[in-house]
């Protein structure tokens, strides 16, 4: 079981890094259910090592779906650095003696401990607040573990009844198993809890408030590197830095430098111009080196990193011992300290020496440049000056040298003055204290004379005195014992609140317990019962086999007819539920139905049932062979727990992972966070109770299209036990999202085709929420004219597939051309109801997942993939007839969803928006041309036979029903 994450521990990482939100605001705040608040806040952690030991602040959020206590460096970051598994752990808390030195710091700390022995070491802001996050997490860990099935909880992907779907297949998941909760297990927990309730640092509104502060501590730690830097990069915006770069300049330790050729020139060139900008001051502003050494090029400068080393070694060398242990005795202490002292002195001396030192290097420098420069000059300027001239630049030269020199001995003298300014100064300094020691002594003996003349003045009245001191000494005596009482109070309170909590603790964890065992037991119970099932049918093969191989009897009388009889009623026999004490024994491989409430089973033919039952063993061996469905489950609880902390929006990352399909658990959620992208823009414009208004006024009024919602309401999904018969639950909400849209969009009112995909919505959805999946559906996804009762869009869409079918699968298309099988017969019901009762229902909701993030160019890419998931076999198919019964039924057999989805999103690339858009343009414009010219024949028609008698008694289906 895993332990409590240490510190820089990386937690769950999505790709995460989006754009976080203020106060772990987002789907996250969702997962506690709609009325429970978030629990999240900040807190302290201990952790670290060594000197580094100490406690940090850090924000930490629960996560209610696999009981983990995240925390997070502050509520702006997108990773956490590490959890606590609530669900396996245990609380306890230390009582502080009141009044005691540290009982301000461990007032508010509780631990938590893991199985491992783990135990971190968490600290509230307030006494408080550490009640309110124990109580809060023992009750998260109670609910999870009473609510949490056995088998899916070694997993941790299952989720809290809270976080499963809100449709109608909330009521009957499969994988979860509740288990009642003790009674008076209850009772004592209301008993035992403590009134409290948090404080400002604990909830989503601390997201607002600024991190308490921490004690002082090196907060460094190599482990959160990682996670340091990818929640940094996360919040940083591009920008061109190049051009920043930082210069580092020093005066001491330069090298003596030949300067090249081409860097005398430069700097002859500059001093020129610095002439020509300041004639008048040249000779006294202008250095008399015109080679700056700060110009020095970066390959001949001395590197950074020996300067800071000689610097280090220089601090290092003047650095002296602060304290020195002895074990011989004062006479080891006095020979040390005078060896310390001359050491000292030695040192000083040295440091002079070196002074003296750099200054003579310094002066050697200036004589090498100076020479440098007139070996230079002179080489440049000698050839065709006359002498006159030269001997007046010497002249000039020398008067430089000689006002640089006066510069320096003045500049000396101002060091020295300085010097004597700063000795001046501490001289005062002293004084200045001696004086405030001899004010302090004079008020010292004005205050010993004061307290001689009280004294002397008690005397005078010894009666009243000593009767004062017994009354102060009485008084003192009687403070101190009401504050020891006090604390002994305060101490007691703590105590019996101390005893109350860990109480509630054993009787939990005892619960808990027994619960575990409890389940252990009906594990076992289960084993054996499937172990001993699974030996009868084995010894029933065996029988057959043997009979198959060495026959002994007639074929009338063979052992082999019995038990194949036997073998094929125990097929046939669909497990329900109405055996409630042998339910949960059975291996529920195949059920009457499956989790989306499909019937899995047919209940009239005998070879279709066991057709069907094939393939829903089929469907289960693959959920099982292979640890796909795993891999993704946690794929989706770590991106899931990337966003504890910041909103979800739109990525590659997200987009990846809902092609691969949403789990169960996970797709209520996730859909309604899909149709909230794509109709905010509606509901921003509407005012609150929207959806209810419409209803009440399409039960309220005449609605025509109420008649016809009314028919097909039992027509929609028959084979769904929510939608089987008049008083299912799935009927009522699926005619208020009818009745509703079909106020809201008078021009559609009600199309065959929209109860289905109602229909699909509201098993994940409620009713509010499938009414905006229908609205995204109709009037943000498809065309317009989609729904209305010409179906122009749907009919432009399939001249669309037919063109893509031509480019993608030429083959299959040039096959159903040569036997002339119009194949948009059968995928003219995929567009309009997106595959609804055209395929097994695991890859139906996996079409739909894509479909409602990314829109309908989802239905082409796998109208194409299905055709050519089957190309091989409709291409050997050599008759009309054959092809077309062929497409009636081969979706249903097609059962691999995740090779579909690979052909769907892999081999048909690219697959651009654009080019549809481009294609629904151009053939809009011809079926329109085409309804125009039927319009006009019907026109026609119509007018001919009012005026002619013998085709007047002729009226059509539309005109009779009208």
């Amino acid at each position: 079981m895993p332990a409590a994450g240490s510190e820089g521990e990386e937690g769950p990482a999505g790709a995460g890094g989006e754009g976080a939100g203020p106060g772990g605001g987002g789907p996250a705040g969702e997962q506690a259910g709609p009325g429970t608040p978030k629990l999240c806040g900040y807190l302290q952690k201990l952790s670290g090592k060594g000197p580094l030991r100490g406690f940090r602040s850090r924000w930490f959020v629960f996560d209610p779906r696999r009981c983990y206590l995240y925390y997070f460096k502050g509520p702006q970051e997108a990773l956490p650095l590490g959890h606590l598994d609530i669900a396996s752990a245990c609380f306890s808390y230390h009582q502080p003696e009141a009044g005691a030195a540290a009982a301000a710091d461990e007032a508010a700390a509780f631990e938590v401990h893991s199985p491992n022995g783990a135990v971190a070491v968490l600290k509230a802001a307030t006494r408080q607040d550490m009640t309110y996050w124990l109580q809060e997490l023992q009750q998260k860990r109670w609910e999870y573990c009473n609510n949490l099935d056995a088998a899916k909880r070694d997993s941790r992907t299952s989720p809290t009844p809270s976080d499963f779907s809100k449709g109608l297949v909330a009521k009957d998941s499969p994988d979860l198993s509740i288990l009642s909760q003790n009674a008076s297990a209850e009772r004592a927990r209301n008993i035992l809890a403590v009134e409290t309730s948090p404080t400002d640092l604990v909830g989503e509104q601390a997201a607002s408030q600024p991190a308490p502060v921490q004690p002082s501590a090196i907060n460094f730690s190599l482990k959160q590197w990682s996670t340091e830097i990818k929640n940094s990069m996360s919040s940083l915006r591009k920008g061109n830095n190049e051009n920043r770069k930082s210069v580092f300049y020093t005066t001491e330790e330069w090298e003596l430098l030949d300067p090249t050729p081409k860097d005398l020139e430069d700097s002859m060139a500059l001093e020129e111009k610095r002439k020509h900008l300041a004639e008048g001051s040249r000779g006294l502003t202008g250095s008399a080196f015109p080679f700056d050494f700060g110009r020095i090029p970066h390959k001949t400068r001395r590197p950074l990193k020996d300067m800071i080393g000689s610097s280090k070694n220089r601090n290092s060398s003047d650095s002296s011992p602060t304290e020195w242990y002895s074990g011989n005795g004062n006479k080891l202490v006095s020979e040390l300290q005078l060896k310390y002292q001359s050491q000292q002195e030695e040192l000083e001396k040295l440091k002079k020496d070196l002074l003296s030192q750099k200054e003579l290097v310094r002066l050697l420098q200036q004589t090498v440049r100076s020479s440098q420069y007139d070996k230079y000059f002179a080489s440049r300027l000698c050839e065709g000056v006359p002498k006159d001239k030269l001997e007046l630049l010497h002249q000039k030269d020398g008067q430089i040298l000689g006002l640089n020199n006066q510069l320096e001995k003045l500049n000396l003298e101002k060091d020295s003055l300085q010097q004597e300014v700063k000795n001046l100064k501490c001289k005062v300094g002293e004084l200045n204290e001696r004086l405030g020691m001899l004010m302090e002594t004079i008020q010292a003996k004005d205050e010993v004379i004061m307290k001689l003349s009280r004294q002397l003045s008690e005397c005078e009245d010894n009666t009243s005195s000593q009767s004062g001191a017994v009354n102060s000494s009485m008084a003192t005596c009687t403070n101190k014992e009401l504050q020891e009482l006090d604390r002994l109070k305060d101490n007691l309170q703590g105590y019996k609140t101390q005893n109350k909590f860990l109480n509630k603790e054993i009787l939990e964890l005892s619960a808990l317990r027994r619960n575990a065992e409890a389940r252990e037991r009906e594990w076992q119970a289960k084993y054996t019962s499937l172990e001993a099932k699974l030996c009868q049918i084995e010894s029933k093969y065996l029988i057959l086999l043997q009979e198959m191989k060495t026959p002994v009897c007639s074929e009338e009388q063979s052992p082999a007819r019995e038990v194949i009889t036997q073998l094929l009623e125990d097929a046939l026999k669909a497990e329900t539920s109405e055996q409630p004490e042998q339910a949960f024994f059975k291996p529920h491989l195949v059920s009457e139905y499956d989790i989306y409430g499909f019937q899995t089973v047919p209940e009239d033919d005998d070879e279709e049932k066991l057709v069907a039952k094939s393939r829903a063993l089929d469907l289960r061996s693959l959920s099982l062979s292979e640890n796909r469905e795993i891999s993704t489950g946690v794929k989706w609880e770590n991106y899931l727990a990337s966003t504890m902390n910041r909103e979800m929006m739109r990525c590659v990352e997200l987009k990846n992972l809902i092609r691969s399909g949403i789990p169960h658990e996970h797709r209520s959620k996730m859909w309604k966070w899909c149709v909230n992208l794509h109709v905010k823009k509606f509901k921003d414009s509407t005012v609150p109770g929207y959806f209810q208004t419409l209803l009440q006024s399409a039960l309220e009024k005449q609605n025509p299209a109420s008649k016809q919602i009314e028919l097909d309401l039992l027509r929609t999904l028959p084979n769904n036990k929510h939608y089987s018969s008049p008083t299912s639950e799935g009927i009522q909400k699926l005619r208020n999202v009818l009745l509703a849209f079909s106020w809201r969009n008078p021009d559609i009112g009600y199309c065959q085709g929209l109860n289905r995909l109602v229909a699909i919505a509201l098993l994940y959805l409620e009713q509010e929420d499938a009414f905006w999946c229908l609205v995204t559906i109709v009037e943000v996804f498809m065309p317009r004219d989609y729904y209305t009762k010409t179906l122009l869009g749907s009919q432009v869409d399939q001249r669309v597939f037919k063109d893509l079918m031509s480019e993608k699968l030429p083959r299959l298309h040039a096959h159903f051309e040569q036997y002339k099988v119009d194949y948009t017969l059968i995928t003219f019901n995929w567009f309009l109801v997106v595959f609804v009762d055209s395929v097994v229902s695991d890859i139906l909701f996996k079409i739909w997942d894509s479909f409602l993030y990314e829109g309908p160019k989802v239905i082409f890419r796998f109208a194409l993939a299905l055709f050519k998931y089957k190309e091989e076999e409709i291409l050997k198919l050599q008759d009309s007839m054959s092809i077309f019964k062929y497409l009636r039924y081969f979706t249903r057999t097609i059962l691999d969803a995740r090779k579909l989805t690979g052909i769907a999103f892999g081999d048909l690339n690219p697959f651009p928006l654009r080019q549809i858009r481009n294609r629904r343009t151009y053939h809009l414009e011809k079926v329109r041309l085409e309804l125009t010219e039927l319009e006009a024949i019907r026109e026609d028609f119509l007018r001919e036979r009012d005026t002619c008698v013998e085709k007047r008694d002729l009226i059509s289906d539309d005109e009779e029903d009208s």
